[in-house]
């Protein structure tokens, strides 16, 4: 038997386990300095409970116990603590006063990216009882200290409101569908999905299939002024002038109000010194909807996904049965700030010609898994001198059908391109200040989730299939394919009555979570057999009653004697960056707007 731990979980030796050991207490000082008391969640919540407080995002381990009560793993300790200060406000002193509390605890997410941690060690604050933005500063404040107390120096966070797209949501008109898919795009930043939306509040006809979303086919009378504003504003980044361009942008409908507190924290994180490590990004929405005014995240370049974020949810509380109460909290991820720690010394290793022995040495095995203790000293003392430049602009490029549009529209946007579209067997091109890797479609979103490139080229097929953590951002309206349910000609009534007996089919595909998708959307239960070639054989042979699959002309399905029952989708190829790489990497979004604006013309 091969002793191994489950997949997303490991072991944590004494060498890590004392660099870890460190940073927290590095952490544990910096929350108690600023007043912040200790308090602990259990590791288990009732599931009803946990989903009372707001949408959970990544699912949950679940199982039942003894009494029969659905549990989850805690993947989020802010709605504990909620639910904890409105069960026992009397045992923790009532909230009459400001109340703060810090905490240090393993959270548990089931992941889609297969070498993504399931387990991870969340440290956050939270600040009860204070309305005025002062607790908004605070926070921000200490989450900037306390990742430079832990040793960086590189990073970014990022501002933005939920309160001002909440706002322009209620004046929109829009329907209860529409409402919650253009939260779901900015929680999942798909913003090709959010302009699609607007596409459907226009009554323009949608290239794409959407998995038979009422969104799109009934978005209500939507005051389409408004549709525009919610989309422009995923777009508004920068500093003080984005703050002036999002104020312009809501005038006409009366939602500014959020603006001035914001406007209000960006100065006074200014004046305490800050402003170099500070964005204003409308696009910033946590994948938790509970946040009911400001939001931030904080961004480290090499790393794949944030260190943390943040945010003001004052009506959190009041979900659990209490009166509302004003609140605001932040975490981040002590595994990220130690990636962080990894990334940016090796930047920095690599620029000093005389470390350059010493760093080959000190950071020699995984980057992700930790520090030993002689590598601890190097780390700080490369972040103590750090002069790192930033490396090249990394894309993700992706072989066969979509390599020549993709190449085409890099061009198009000013970039070197020489030698990309005949590369052979070259999998990684450098030409000057741009690198391109060259892979697989399908790996293209992999790449990107896990920040070995910033940015990167595929179908819409691929990021559905894969359901990555990325920023999806143009939809560049090349390399078109057709997705389609089909079954053997003359076979529908033996499927109907299949169905009607067994309550479900079987339904053979190479992409199980776009037919998954497809299927729960329309309510039919299925049985999805995963095939890698040759979807066409199995209503043939008998083993599957209907394929999902991807056609063009339709040739290959009538030569077997296929024919089409439903289109599942319409896919074109996206433009797509990492989140990290997004919101540190300003030349990610020149792109973007360069290849937007070129995808608009045509």
């Amino acid at each position: 038997m091969n002793y191994v731990t489950p997949v997303g979980f490991r072991d944590v030796v004494s060498e890590e386990a004392l660099v870890r050991e460190n940073l927290i207490s590095r952490v544990r000082s910096c929350f108690a300095a600023r007043g912040y008391l200790p308090v602990e969640t259990p590791t288990l919540e009732v599931l009803d409970v946990m989903e009372a407080g707001g949408h959970v995002p990544e699912a949950p381990f679940k199982f039942f116990d003894s009494h029969g009560d659905l549990l989850a793993m805690r993947p989020d300790v802010t709605m504990q603590i909620a639910r904890m200060c409105a069960a026992r406000s009397d045992a923790m002193g009532g909230i009459t006063k400001p109340l703060r509390l810090r905490y240090t605890q393993r959270v548990f997410r089931e992941k889609t990216v297969e070498a993504a941690a399931r387990e991870l060690t969340q440290c956050g604050a939270e600040c009860l009882g204070v309305s005025s933005v002062e607790a908004d500063i605070e926070l921000v404040s200490m989450l900037a200290t306390t990742l430079e107390e832990c040793g960086l120096t590189r990073f970014t966070i990022a501002l933005g409101s939920a309160g001002v797209l909440r706002d322009l949501l209620k004046v929109s008109g829009a329907s209860e569908q529409w409402q919650a898919a253009v939260l779901q795009a900015y929680h999942t930043s798909n913003f090709v999905y959010l302009s699609e939306l607007v596409f459907a509040a226009e009554k323009v006809e949608p290239k794409n299939f959407k998995l038979a979303d009422p969104a799109l086919s009934n978005p209500g009378s939507v005051d389409l002024q408004v549709a525009r504003a919610i989309f422009e504003l995923s777009r508004l980044r920068g500093g003080k002038q984005a703050l002036e361009d999002v104020r312009a942008l809501l005038k006409p409908f009366g939602c500014e109000s959020g603006i001035a507190e914001l406007e209000t924290v960006f100065e006074a994180l200014v004046e305490r010194g800050l402003g170099e490590k500070i964005l204003i990004d409308f696009s910033v929405m946590s994948s938790f909807d509970y946040y009911t005014g400001l939001v931030f995240e904080a961004y480290a370049p090499g790393l794949g996904s944030p260190l943390g974020g943040g945010g003001r949810y004052d009506n959190l509380l009041a979900a659990y049965g209490a009166e509302k109460v004003p609140a605001a909290g932040f975490a981040f991820y002590l595994e990220q700030v130690m990636a962080a720690r990894q990334a940016a010394a090796q930047f920095a290793l690599r620029e000093a010609e005389d470390k350059a022995a010493q760093a080959d040495q000190a950071c020699a095995g995984n980057m992700l898994t930790g520090e030993s203790l002689g590598e601890e000293k190097v780390i700080n003392e490369a972040l103590a001198s750090e002069k790192a430049s930033a490396r090249p602009l990394r894309i993700a490029v992706p072989k066969g059908s979509l390599k020549e549009g993709s190449v085409e529209v890099l061009k198009n946007a000013g970039l070197d391109v020489d030698g990309l579209l005949d590369s052979g067997r070259t999998l990684m091109l450098c030409n000057g200040d741009v690198e391109y890797i060259i892979v697989r479609p399908t790996d293209a979103p992999v790449f990107v989730s896990l920040g070995a490139a910033d940015c990167g080229i595929c179908g819409e097929d691929s990021l559905l299939e894969a359901m990555p953590d990325v920023v999806e951002l143009v939809d560049l309206k090349f390399g078109g394919c057709r997705f389609v349910v089909a079954e053997s000609r003359g076979t529908t009534a033996a499927v109907e009555e299949r169905y009607r007996k067994l309550g479900s089919i079987r339904v053979a595909t190479k992409y199980p979570n776009i037919t998954r998708s497809y299927y729960d959307k329309i309510g039919m239960p299925v049985e999805i057999v995963k095939l890698h070639g040759n979807i066409e054989l199995a209503p043939i042979t008998g083993m599957a009653e209907r394929i999902v699959d991807i056609t063009a002309t339709g040739t290959t399905l009538r030569e077997n004697n296929l024919v089409v029952v439903d289109d599942v989708l319409a896919s074109t190829a996206r433009f797509f960056a990492n989140p990290s790489s997004f919101r540190t990497n300003p030349r990610v979004g020149e792109l973007a707007n360069t290849l937007y604006a070129q995808a608009k013309e045509n």
